[in-house]
Order: structure tokens, then sequence, then C-alpha cells
């Protein structure tokens, strides 16, 4: 309040102790919120959702309108499959999560390089899955091609947004797992991340 009162009497050094003040509060604010969801997730009191849609169009979507770290020209790419990749659950939720494993990848790239956002439709298990690989652009293979590692959800200045969208995953049914790429010695489980979600109605 006191920044938007344009309060005179407040010296520069006053102001920006101010902003910081503002910053930190909100940032409590928002974790509060991350702690509340991840309860409600584990305690299974959130709803499951029936919303329709294609996950393919939904993270092609989320790809076109990623802001961060496109001032070090971190490129995103979408490849594979475009369409047919229908399931039913939360939408918002979802989105969130999806949103959260794109940021996780790209603020781990170098300046100058690109992501790729690979997406394919997986039968085996008797059910029809989609895949979905964010990685960097030169182990969009050896992701889907490596073994599954514990998925790598603890990474600086994420909070709970990856332990939150991991269980999201979950609750749909899917599975959200860091590919072991390389020899034991010198692997990159940060390299990519890979997501399945059953697809809910068959392919017409």
């Amino acid at each position: 309040m006191l920044l938007r009162d344009d309060d005179p009497s407040l010296s520069d050094r006053q102001r920006r102790m101010v902003e910081e003040a503002e910053k930190s509060c909100a940032r409590i604010i928002g974790l509060i919120g991350e702690l509340s969801e991840l309860s409600n997730l584990d305690s299974g009191t959130v709803s499951d959702g029936t919303d329709r849609f294609d996950l393919f169009a939904l993270v092609a979507e989320l790809a076109a309108g990623v802001q961060e770290s496109r001032d070090r020209e971190v490129a995103v790419e979408v490849r594979g499959e475009n369409a047919g990749a229908f399931v039913r659950g939360d939408l918002g939720r979802l989105r969130s999560a999806f949103a959260a494993f794109f940021k996780a990848i790209l603020r781990e790239q170098p300046s100058a390089s690109r992501v790729v956002v690979d997406r394919k439709i997986s039968g085996g298990g008797g059910f029809t899955s989609a895949v979905v690989v964010i990685s960097e652009e030169r182990s969009v293979q050896a992701a889907y091609d490596a073994p599954p590692g514990s998925f790598e959800e603890k990474r600086g200045g994420m909070g709970l947004a990856l332990p939150i969208a991991r269980r999201v995953v979950e609750r749909h049914g899917g599975r959200v797992w860091s590919p072991i790429i390389g020899a034991r010695d010198t692997a990159k489980p940060r390299t990519a991340i890979v997501v399945s979600l059953p697809i809910s109605e068959p392919l017409s």
C-alpha cells in the first residue's frame, strides 16, 4: 500500500525495502497455497474433473506461450503427433502440471539452446497412452530409449510445483519420470522429463 500511495516521504532505500517485503509476502502466500494443494492431493479430497480435451493440443498451446528463459534465447520446438490424445480429467491442474515440467527443463538449459517437446501415442499393457517428452534437443530419442528413473522433483526455484505436478499426473492414472540417459557414471537425470497419461477414449 505504501508504494501505491506514492508517499513522497519514502526514500529510495525505504521504497526498495517495501518492494522486497511485498515480494516476500507474495511468495509466502504462494507457498501456503502450494502446501494446501499438496495436502488436498495427498488426502484425495480434490475433484477428479470431467473435462475432455486433447492432451497434445494442450501441450502445443502451452509450449507456444511459454516465457521461461526466452531472455536467454532458449527456444521451444513442438514435434510428433499433433492430435488424437483425448483424456478426461482436471484440465486446470494438468495445465499447471505441464507448465511446471516445461519450466523445470527450460530454466536448466544453457543460453541459445533448444528444448523439444515430442508427442506420441503408445500402446502396451492393455491400454493406449499419450507420451510427452520434454528434453534438450540432442536427447529426445535417448529419453524414449533410456530406462526410467525416479522423477527429480527437487529443483532450485521451483518450490512445490513439481511434487504437485507429479501427484496430479498420477491421480489421472499416469506416470512421470526422469530417464537415466548415459552411462551410470555420466547419467543426466535432469536432461529430460517423460510424462505418460492413459487415453480415456478409443481413437476414431
